[in-house]
C-alpha cells in the first residue's frame, strides 16, 4: 500500500495514532463521562463537549501559525504530543463521585481538557503539513490524494480499538466491584440523590439497584453514591489507556523525526537521495489571493458538514444510549464485558480502514478512464451522501418517545429500543461521506495553499471544524425540545446545503486548483 509513496508517510501515520486513540476515546465516552461524574444534563454536557472539540481545532490556527513563526514545525509537534499526554493524564487521575465540590472538580477536569486541545493544536495541523510537504516532490505529487487517505486510514487503526478499550476498562472496574453495567443508572443515581427523580422513574431506579448489584441493597443514597463512584472511576482509568498510546506516539515520533520532510526548509530529495532546493516558481499576489480566496469559500461550506458529521459524539451517543437496545452488541470476554453506548464509535474507524481501499480502488479505476472526479466534487458529493445518512436516521426513529417521556420513566426497556443496526449502517454511511471529504479535504488544502501559508492553512481547515463543532450545542437543543426524526432532519438539511453551495462554486475551484 506504501510503494511509490514517501518513506516518511508510514512514520507520520504511526506518530499520529496515538492521538486518534485518544480522541475517539474522547468521542466515545466525554459526554456521558460528563453528565455520570458531575450529573450534569444533556445540554450542558454539550455546552463543555463543544467548547472542547472546538477548541482542538481552533487552536490548530495558533499551532500553524507558531511553526510558520518559528520555522520549527517538528518541535511544535513534539510538544504538542507531550502536552496531549499531560492533559489526558490530568483527566485520568481518579477523584471522589459524587465530587465534594462541583465547580473546583469540574474546572480541574476542563483544564485537562484544554491542555489536551492546545496539545492538539500544535500537533495536527502542523503534521498534516508535513505529509503535504512529501507530496510536492513532482515524483510523488500525482498521488497526494492517494497518499491522504491512505494517511487517514492508517491513523484511523489507533482509534478503531479506543471505545472497545474504554468500554472494557469502564466495566471491568464495575464488575470488580460487585456491580454490572447498566446505560440508564448513572442519570438515576444522580437524580435520586438530588431528588429530582420522578415517581415512574424512581421505581425502575429500585428495581435496577437490585439488577445490577450481586447484594441487595439496603440503602438506596449509599448504593447511588458507590455505584457513581466505581463507574466514573472506570471512566478515570479508561482516560489512562489514552496517556500509554499518547506516550507510544511520541516514541514513534522521536525514532521517525529525521525521516520526515520539514516544510520550513522546502526540502525535497531526489531519486538519488540528494538534496536540493525547491525551485518552483513563486506565485503572483493575485494568484495568492485567489488561491487563499478558493480556501476560505471552502471552509465555510465544510463548516455545516461538520456540525453534522460530529454528532457522533452527541446525539448519536445520547441515542445510543436511550433508544438502542445495546444487548445486541454486548461481547463477554470472561473478565469483562464490551457493552455500551460507546461501543458505536468503534464503527466509524473500522468502516474508515475497511473502505478506504475500496474508495482508493474506486477512483483508481475512474482514473485510469479518464473520468475521475475533481477533489472539489467528490467534496461535494460527500456531502450528499451525509444527507442520506440522516436521512435513514430520521425514517429509523420515526414514532419514538421524546427525550422527556424517556426521562420521566426513567429509560426504555429493551423491547421498546431499536436495533442497533440503524446506528451501525448511519456510521456505514457517514463513513463513505467522511471518505470523500475529510483525507480529500486535507489534500485540497495542501495543494492550493501558497508555500508560505502551509501550517496556517492547514490550521484554517481546522477552524473550519470548529466552528462546526462549536454548533454541537444546537443539535442537542434539538434532541430534547423536537420529535428525535425531526432532528435528523435539521442535519440533512444542513448536509445538503453544503452540497449544494459546493456545487455553485465547482468550475471556479476546479481552475484555482489545477
Amino acid at each position: 500500500m506504501f510503494k511509490n509513496h514517501p518513506k516518511g508517510l508510514i512514520g507520520a501515520a504511526l506518530s499520529n495514532m496515538g492521538e486518534r486513540f485518544g480522541f475517539y476515546i474522547m468521542m466515545a465516552i466525554l459526554s456521558l463521562f460528563l453528565m455520570s461524574k458531575f450529573g450534569l444534563e444533556k445540554t450542558q454536557s454539550t455546552i463543555i463537549y463543544s467548547i472542547f472539540y472546538a477548541l482542538i481545532y481552533l487552536l490548530a490556527l495558533a499551532g500553524g501559525l507558531i511553526a510558520d513563526k518559528t520555522k520549527k514545525y517538528k518541535g511544535t509537534i513534539l510538544a504538542g504530543l507531550l502536552c496531549m499526554s499531560v492533559g489526558y493524564a490530568l483527566i485520568a487521575i481518579p477523584t471522589p463521585t459524587p465530587v465534594p465540590n462541583l465547580p473546583l472538580f469540574l474546572s480541574l477536569t476542563c483544564l485537562g481538557l484544554f491542555v489536551i486541545a492546545f496539545g492538539n493544536g500544535l500537533f495536527k495541523g502542523n503534521l498534516q503539513a508535513v505529509v503535504g510537504q512529501m507530496y510536492d516532490s513532482p515524483e510523488y505529487s500525482d498521488k497526494r490524494d492517494t497518499g491522504f487517505q491512505i494517511f487517514y486510514m492508517f491513523i484511523n487503526i489507533g482509534a478503531l480499538f479506543a471505545p472497545l478499550i474504554a468500554v472494557g476498562i469502564r466495566n471491568w472496574w464495575v464488575g470488580v466491584h460487585g456491580f454490572t453495567y447498566n446505560p440508564d443508572l448513572p442519570a438515576l443515581c444522580h437524580q435520586f440523590l438530588k431528588g429530582t427523580i420522578a415517581p415512574d422513574a424512581a421505581q425502575r431506579f429500585m428495581a435496577l439497584s437490585n439488577e445490577v448489584s450481586r447484594i441487595t441493597p439496603t440503602d438506596l443514597t449509599a448504593f447511588a453514591s458507590q455505584y457513581l463512584n466505581v463507574f466514573n472511576t472506570g471512566f478515570h482509568y479508561a482516560f489512562a489507556a489514552a496517556v500509554i498510546a499518547m506516550l507510544i506516539s511520541l516514541v514513534v515520533f522521536l525514532s521517525n523525526k529525521a525521516k520526515l520532510p520539514d516544510p520550513a526548509l522546502k526540502a525535497l530529495k531526489s531519486d538519488t537521495n540528494s538534496t536540493v532546493a525547491d525551485s518552483a516558481p513563486q506565485m503572483s499576489s493575485q494568484e495568492i489571493r485567489q488561491r487563499l480566496y478558493a480556501l476560505f469559500a471552502v471552509f465555510a461550506v465544510v463548516i455545516f458538514f461538520w456540525f453534522s458529521f460530529h454528532q457522533n459524539g452527541v446525539t448519536l451517543t445520547f441515542f445510543a444510549n436511550d433508544y438502542t437496545n445495546l444487548n445486541w452488541l454486548k461481547f463477554d470476554l470472561g473478565f469483562t464485558t464490551i457493552e455500551g453506548a460507546e461501543v458505536f464509535q468503534f464503527f466509524n474507524p473500522f468502516f474508515v480502514v475497511f473502505l478506504t481501499p475500496v474508495v482508493i480502488g474506486f477512483f483508481g479505476w475512474l482514473r485510469a478512464r479518464g473520468k475521475e472526479p475533481s477533489t472539489p466534487r467528490k467534496i461535494a458529493i460527500g456531502m450528499g451522501i451525509a444527507a442520506i445518512a440522516f436521512v435513514v436516521m430520521a425514517l429509523g426513529s420515526f414514532g419514538l418517545p421524546s427525550a422527556d417521556e424517556v426521562k420521566a420513566v426513567g429509560g426504555l426497556t429493551d423491547a421498546m429500543r431499536v436495533t442497533p443496526f440503524l446506528l451501525i449502517g448511519t456510521y456505514f454511511i457517514l463513513t463513505v461521506a467522511e471518505l470523500f471529504i475529510s483525507p480529500l479535504g486535507l489534500s485540497f488544502v495542501s495543494k492550493v495553499a501558497p508555500s508560505q501559508y502551509q501550517g496556517i492553512m492547514q490550521g484554517c481547515w481546522l477552524g473550519a471544524t470548529a466552528l462546526g463543532n462549536q454548533l454541537l450545542i444546537l443539535g442537542t437543543v434539538f434532541y430534547e425540545s423536537i420529535p428525535i426524526w425531526a432532528t435528523w432532519c435539521v442535519f440533512v438539511t444542513a448536509c445538503l446545503i453544503s452540497m449544494s453551495t459546493m456545487l455553485a462554486m465547482l468550475k471556479w475551484l476546479e481552475r484555482i486548483a489545477k
